[in-house]
Order: structure tokens, then sequence, then C-alpha cells
């Protein structure tokens, strides 16, 4: 028997790009020299969407790379008749690579008569037909656990972290890392451990089910040092802003924002460059529009996630670990 083809037990590897996230589908691709397949993607007038694909896939390995910000239901749409089609085109195995994945907060009956919408997705994604999931930095770890299909779930932390270890740390002065809220505590732990400094978090009680939560106070000390604040997303920025805020109260120094998901809906990036901070430390999991961009121009680091993604789609299509690459 041939071993060459004993360990692509998938046929080749093929990338699939919506248009949720271009640019990073272009550099997934770009590192593993591999094209972006081309498909036709019509919205009808009636606003229905519809998918050619031009070639077949017929025992391929698919990758379908598709963010799901805004506009959210557009892509999350996209996504799943990508899918679809790529289902009925007979294809081996297909793999729905989500950066960012939509209703990652509505993963909880935190309340009475709401809904648990993330499991929804998740209920979704494997309806259309994906075989396997990747993710990055989901709102909440249980999330793996509403897909019935295997995924990697991914953390940028590591990439966060030796960028402020090579480029910030050593110019800080008695640096302190602040969780925005509680619920972050644990991985901002996991951060500020990484980065070798103490943590302190911002307690605040949500009051509504707006936007508007009410920061309250501030465990532990961040007078006269250098602040790290850290979060997975920021959405309006209005909880960033109440933690800068606070931590200039109560005498903090330079301040600089380190987040993984750029959501900046609304007035967010305004917002967010009207605060008196140093710098933003940011992925590119969300791309951020020329209009919000300028706003924050020279004051903020996008990291990319493509060759992360990249070489965790080469590992799964040879099927080699993916834990190795973090040392797991």
């Amino acid at each position: 028997m041939n071993h060459s083809h004993e360990m692509k037990a998938y046929g080749d590897v093929k990338l699939y790009a919506g248009t949720g996230a271009p640019q990073l589908a272009q550099k997934i691709s770009d590192y593993l020299n591999s094209p972006l397949c081309g498909h036709d993607m019509i919205e009808f007038p009636n606003e229905n969407l519809f998918v050619k694909l031009h070639g077949s896939v017929r025992g391929q390995d698919v990758y379908v790379i598709q963010s799901t910000a805004a506009p959210v239901h557009r892509n999350l749409m996209e996504l799943l008749i990508t899918i679809q089609t790529l289902r009925l085109d007979s294809a081996a195995r297909i793999t729905a690579v989500v950066p960012y994945l939509c209703y990652g907060r509505s993963d909880k009956k935190d309340q009475p008569r709401v809904p648990i919408t993330s499991r929804l997705v998740a209920d979704m994604i494997e309806v259309a037909g994906a075989d396997r999931y990747m993710t990055l930095d989901p709102h909440a770890g249980q999330i793996q656990g509403f897909f019935s299909i295997p995924g990697d779930v991914l953390t940028t932390s590591h990439m966060l972290t030796d960028h402020v270890n090579a480029t910030l740390r050593a110019g800080l002065k008695d640096p302190v890392v602040v969780a925005v809220d509680l619920g972050f505590a644990k991985k901002a732990r996991n951060f500020a451990a990484d980065v070798d400094t103490p943590i302190a978090f911002v307690e605040k009680r949500r009051t509504s089910n707006d936007a508007n939560a009410q920061a309250l106070t501030i465990i532990g000390e961040v007078r006269d040092r250098d602040v790290i604040i850290v979060d997975d997303e920021v959405d309006t920025g209005g909880s960033i802003a109440q933690a800068v805020n606070l931590v200039k109260e109560h005498g903090a120094r330079d301040v600089y924002l380190c987040f993984v998901h750029p959501i900046l809906s609304a007035n967010g990036a305004e917002r967010l460059a009207s605060l008196p901070i140093k710098h933003i430390i940011t992925t590119d999991t969300v791309t951020i529009p020329p209009e919000k961009m300028k706003h924050l121009e020279g004051r903020i680091t996008v990291l990319s996630v493509a060759n992360l993604l990249g070489e965790v789609i080469k590992r799964a299509h040879e099927g080699r670990s993916v834990g190795e690459m973090f040392n797991e």
C-alpha cells in the first residue's frame, strides 16, 4: 500500500472563504500555500443567498473560513449554506473554521424565559453538515460541550502574552494585569502569570439586559502602576471605558488594552479612541473596517491569527497533534 496516501485519508486541502473575514482567509491560504477555491455567493433581491462551487470537492478535506461578527445573520447563513453545499457535493470531511463565533455570550439561562442561543448555533453548524469545527477564544468554555462533533477550541493567549513580553514588558513600571470583570478572572490570572505580573479585578454588577453594567470596585492594587487591561472581546467598549476610568481614579499610570476579538459595535472605536490609553493590542479574528480603524491609527497593534489557524488546519489534515504546538 502507498503510505503517502494513507496519511491523506481525506484527499487534498480545499479552502473556502466566506465574506466575513476575506483578508484573514487569504493569509491562511498564503501560509498553507493552498489557493482559496472559487465559488459564487449570490444574494437574490429577496435577500436569499445562493452558493455555487466552481469545482468539485468530492472526497476532499474542506475548510470553510468564516467569521460571524457583523453582519451576524448574513455571515452565519453564508457559513451554513456553504457547509451544506459542500456536503451535498460529497466532500470527505468539512471543517467550519470560525475565528469568532457569534452568540457566544448567550451560553446559559441566567434568567427565566431566555434562550441558550450558542447551543442553537452549534446545532445549526452540525445539521448543515460540518464534521469538525475550529474557533478561537469563545466567551465561555462550556460552548465546547454544545457541539457533538469534535473541534479545536484554540486560544490566542500565547500569541498576546508573547507580544507583550517581547515589545512592552521591559518598559513598564510595576505592571499589573486587570481583568475587566470577574467572569474573565481565571483567564486573566493565566495571562498575568505568563507576563509575570500581579493581578487586579474590576467587580461590576449587571443591573439589566442592556450594555450599561454598573462598575463598582477594584479588587487589588493599581496605584502608581502601569496597567494592562485584558478581556476576550470588546463590543461597544462600555465595560472597557468603565475599567479604564476606574483604574485611573485609583491612581494608575499608563493604561494598555489587550483583547482578542475587536467587535467594536456602534461607536466602540471612537469610544476607545477617546480613552486615556497608551496602546491597544488585539487580533484579526474580526476585521476592523477602515472607517473604525482611522480612530485608532497609531495606537493599535493587530496581531494575525492566520499562522495559528493555518498550522492547526495543516496538522488536522495530516492527522497530527495540535496540542504539541502549545507543549501540551
